[in-house]
């Protein structure tokens, strides 16, 4: 038998080329006696490939995700450890910027832009938008060609997210997400210090959550991993110190908003500055006098209707208005009296946080239990 390659617009060495390969695929050896049984047994290097090819495609997904932002170390150092350790195929979906305490925010009526992004050994894109449009997008199938993940890692997060913190929370919402679209979740925060962590801690966090995070890769697989909740996990300050996990329930901490004014001629870090207020000034007015000019085109086309200016989105501008800036902050305040199986009072004490979140209040109790029995499951067979 006799295989072609048709030659049209392909260049005599390319064809020939094709043609070797398609022959040693079909069975060209046969027909070639100098070749011995050995050399025709040989796998071929593209062999090899399509080997590895077939390995990869076997591992189950990973969709990694979170609210500081695709460079943020927390992520960078997690997908790292998830790579080296070849259990899954590792995809990134995460915000371009910081989106910390977006909440369950997301983004209508506006485009998001999507762009390739370089991360060693994952497949990875940065959004301009929420770590809820990254998860929704990511789990739409308009962005990857997979439909569905076997596990959403929303992390590690730049401070703890514990009590009504888990409300404001971005690396929560994007595990949430992934929950509300029935794909098992967990969302992981590293309890920052002010003054005293430093970047290497992440690290560490990444090498005491890898086992809780490969054991639930293990018992998704399996069936047994706990179904309708997500897997919140705060690591304290000194990751390798910690005093082990500990299951532990939702409490009502929460640090005090303090509202405090700010002068038009004062602008501390992170405020908007000047030069931002006028950036925004021109773009409003960019988008009146595109208002302006889309009425004008649309009421000349038709016939015998008066010509209406826009004013725009902004209004009519008044200058007796009183115009004040406000900058919000959260204060940390002292707590008391906390019950030891809460989460906020067991990260204080150096324990590993595990706390079980369900979309229904209703099954808390048996959620609770559930994740418990998986956790000890879990640490015991990774300690064998």
């Amino acid at each position: 038998m006799t295989t072609s390659v048709k030659n049209n617009f392909l260049p005599p060495g390319l064809v020939s080329n094709l043609q070797e390969v398609l022959l040693n695929r079909k069975g060209g050896s046969e027909n070639d006696p100098s070749k011995s049984n050995d050399e025709s047994t040989q796998p071929s290097s593209s062999d090899a490939v399509e080997a590895n090819s077939d390995t990869e495609c076997s591992k189950p997904v990973v969709l990694v995700t979170n609210a500081d932002g695709i460079e943020a170390p927390g992520l960078n150092f997690l997908v790292e450890a998830l790579v080296r350790d070849g259990l899954c195929n590792v995809h990134v979906c995460a915000p371009q910027s910081d989106k910390s305490v977006s909440g369950h925010s997301v983004t209508l009526r506006e485009t998001v832009a999507v762009t390739s992004a370089e991360i060693n050994g994952a497949t990875a894109y940065e959004v301009s938008g929420t770590p809820v449009d990254c998860v929704s997008l990511a789990l739409s199938g308009a962005l990857f060609s997979w439909s569905k993940p076997l596990l959403v890692i929303s992390g590690i997060n730049r401070g703890s997210s514990c009590g009504h913190h888990m409300f404001y929370s971005g690396v929560v919402a994007g595990a949430r997400e992934a929950l509300f679209c029935g794909v098992p979740s967990m969302s992981i925060s590293l309890n920052w210090k002010k003054d005293e962590s430093q970047e290497s801690d992440f690290k560490d966090a990444v090498t005491v959550c890898l086992p809780l995070i490969n054991a639930a890769i293990r018992d998704i697989e399996k069936g047994v991993f706990p179904k309708s909740c997500l897997l919140n996990i705060e690591i304290p300050a000194s990751p390798l110190t910690n005093k082990g996990f500990k299951l532990t329930k939702q409490s009502l901490w929460r640090s005090t908003p303090s509202w405090q004014a700010v002068s038009t001629n004062r602008h501390p870090a992170g405020f908007m500055s000047n030069q931002q207020s006028l950036g925004i000034q021109l773009a409003q007015l960019s988008r009146d006098a595109s208002a302006a000019g889309a009425a004008r085109r649309l009421t000349t086309q038709r016939k015998n209707v008066e010509i209406v200016e826009s004013v725009g989105v902004a209004g009519k501008t008044d200058f007796n208005r009183v115009k004040k800036y406000f900058r919000l902050e959260f204060v940390d305040k002292e707590q008391e009296g906390l019950d030891e199986d809460l989460d906020f009072r067991a990260l204080e004490n150096g324990f590993v946080a595990v706390t079980p979140l369900s979309l229904s209040q209703h099954n808390e109790s048996d959620i609770h239990t559930t994740a418990s029995e998986w956790m000890n499951t879990a640490l015991q067979h990774g300690e064998q």
